[in-house]
This record gives C-alpha cells, sequence and structure tokens, in this order.
C-alpha cells in the first residue's frame, strides 16, 4: 500500500500538460491615423493608414506574449543590426507593382521603366498611393474585431483608378492570432489590368532576427507542401508560407494563407533576406516557375470586381507547434 501511495504522489507532482489558452476578446482602438487591435492589454497589430503613408500597413504585428514577429524598420529606427534595404517593405501590406489603367493617360509615370502602368508597390519616384478615404464603422463583439473602409488607388498626381473595399478581422484562436483580409476590387473608373510582375501582393517583411540570410541563425520558412526556403518555395504555387524562428529568444513565427476560393492562386514572392508574399498577378514575365508559359493578365472590365481573401497567423513555434495546416483548414472553410 505504501508503494502505491508513493507512487499516487509522484504522479501528482508531475505537471499536466500545457492547455492551449482558451481565446479572448479581440478589442479595437481607432485614431484618425491608426486601428489598435488588442486581448487585454497586449497589443495583436496596429494598422497605419494616415495621409502620408504610400499604402496602409500593420506595424507592429505580435505574436502570442507580445514577440514582434516583423520587422521594425523603418518605423522603429536603432534596433540592433537592422536592415535598411527595401523601404516600401513595411511589416505588412497588400498592393501589386504594376496597376494598368486602360485608356487613361498617366501625367507622371514610374521611375521603373518595367513599369507599363502605375506602381504601388515600390515607392520610388512616380508611385501610386492607396488611400483611405472612408471607415464605415467598426465591431468588436463576440470577441472578434472587424473594420470595413473604402480605399482609392490613386496615381502619382493623385488621379484615381481603382476602389477597393477591403475588411480586416482579427481573431483571437488562443494558441495564435489570426487576421484576415478581404479584399473587393472595383474597376469604378476605367478597364484594369494587373501587370506581370513579381512585385506582388499581401506582402510581409519579417523581423531580421529569424529571416534566413543574415539572420541569428534560427530562421527558416516552408510552404503547405513542406517544402523549405528560396531554391523551393520561391515561384511555386502553395496554400501559405509560414517564416519562423527565434525572436529574443523566443519560438515564434508568422503565417500567410492564399484563400482556396480565390479566382486567381498565389505564387510565392518569398526571399530569404525576410520577404514573404503572395501574388496572383504574376505570369512568365515574373520568373514565377509555376506559371511558366502563361501570358494571360488577369484584367477587369469597367465596372468589375476582383475578390480575393487572405489570412495572416501570428503564432508560437514553428510551423507544426503553432498548428499553422490546421488553422489554415479552418479558414478555407470560410
Amino acid at each position: 500500500m505504501k508503494r502505491i501511495l508513493s507512487l499516487l504522489a509522484i504522479l501528482a507532482a508531475v505537471p499536466a500538460p500545457a492547455a492551449d489558452p482558451a481565446p479572448g476578446k479581440v478589442k479595437v482602438k481607432i485614431s484618425e491615423t491608426t486601428f489598435d487591435f488588442t486581448i487585454g492589454d497586449e497589443l495583436v497589430a496596429r494598422y497605419n493608414k494616415g495621409p502620408d503613408v504610400a499604402k496602409p500597413y500593420f506595424w507592429p504585428l505580435n505574436a502570442p506574449g507580445g514577440v514582434p514577429v516583423t520587422r521594425g524598420w523603418p518605423m522603429q529606427k536603432g534596433l540592433p543590426k537592422e536592415t535598411t534595404d527595401h523601404v516600401h517593405q513595411k511589416s505588412a501590406w497588400f498592393c501589386h507593382g504594376d496597376v494598368i489603367p486602360e485608356g487613361l493617360e498617366l501625367k507622371v509615370r514610374s521611375a521603373d521603366k518595367n513599369v507599363k502602368g502605375v506602381d504601388f508597390w515600390s515607392e520610388g519616384k512616380g508611385h501610386g498611393v492607396i488611400a483611405c478615404v472612408t471607415v464605415a464603422g467598426y465591431s468588436d463583439e463576440g470577441g472578434v474585431a472587424r473594420i470595413p473602409m473604402l480605399n482609392e488607388w490613386r496615381t502619382a498626381d493623385g488621379t484615381k483608378i481603382l476602389d477597393e473595399h477591403r475588411t480586416i478581422t482579427v481573431r483571437d484562436l488562443g494558441d495564435a492570432r489570426l487576421i484576415i483580409l478581404q479584399i473587393d476590387l472595383h474597376a469604378s473608373v476605367c478597364p484594369i489590368t494587373f501587370g506581370d510582375t513579381k512585385e506582388g501582393s499581401m506582402g510581409v517583411r519579417v523581423s531580421d532576427e529569424i529571416k534566413v540570410k543574415g539572420g541569428n541563425g534560427t530562421g527558416t520558412y516552408v510552404n503547405a507542401q513542406g517544402e523549405a526556403n528560396e531554391k523551393d518555395v520561391w515561384g511555386r504555387r502553395s496554400d501559405w508560407n509560414d517564416y519562423f524562428g527565434k525572436v529574443g529568444g523566443q519560438a515564434v513565427g508568422i503565417a500567410v494563407f492564399d484563400h482556396p476560393k480565390n479566382k486567381n492562386r498565389s505564387c510565392w514572392h518569398s526571399r530569404e533576406y525576410g520577404l514573404m508574399a503572395a501574388n496572383p498577378f504574376g505570369r512568365t514575365a515574373s520568373g514565377f516557375p509555376d506559371v511558366k508559359g502563361q501570358t494571360e493578365l488577369v484584367k477587369l472590365a469597367k465596372d468589375e470586381h476582383l475578390r480575393l481573401k487572405y489570412g495572416i497567423l501570428l503564432h508560437r513555434g514553428d510551423a507544426k507547434e503553432g498548428k499553422v495546416a490546421e488553422h489554415f483548414a479552418a479558414f478555407a472553410k470560410e
């Protein structure tokens, strides 16, 4: 009997496996230039939409525990070993590098001679601007925060060429956070052609600590097929890409989801220097191997709409520990 009691005492002393935390309520605070999404006292994401930005972007983006998973520069300067390349890659954003307004004369053209229309990706001379013009209320009931808004895609001289209805939804999944972007591109002004360039579209620039090339040695990224890093991931079609490693000693990651109902599925412009982007518009000229030989561009007739849906998952651990595949499967059913 004493042996049995001793064994029971030992078993009682062994801690039970940690359960995933229960989802919390996401709240949103709106200012003239930002939306702050929080869970309790923890900032999950800040959406920056002020009049001085070239295109709206999320920064910071924090994995559970408040760990930043995207690059701070150029918004935050003085970080140790920070990179200062690609000033237009501000944390997380949606746009495209060549949007052609058919029949509309461009008074100011991009300095990049490869761009046939308006460049919303870079921020060089002649770049376009995505301006948030209306916020159509918001909701943070039921533990989920949701904000619909209207954006105008404008040329360098301020001429509107495209309307975009964008809805941002933020959810706490307990072990992760999910940001959903529902995007409705409306050719309200003229027919639109999305040019064949690798520079697009649902993009993320990860923390310098976890980038594969030049990071702290812990970073890697994988796609839904389990292929890893640039040689096997770049230019390939996949449901998702996930970039992960250790930031400040904590294992965290960020994934981008391409919804399976998107009419135009993405190839991935994902680089070892820290870029990860789902691009539904690139064709042969982009160099993506999975669309080699395809030359038919994505076009919208006047008044036509193109609806796209993407997710950004902020998680702990690597792709397996972060349950990236499981979270994508749930997202895909919506």
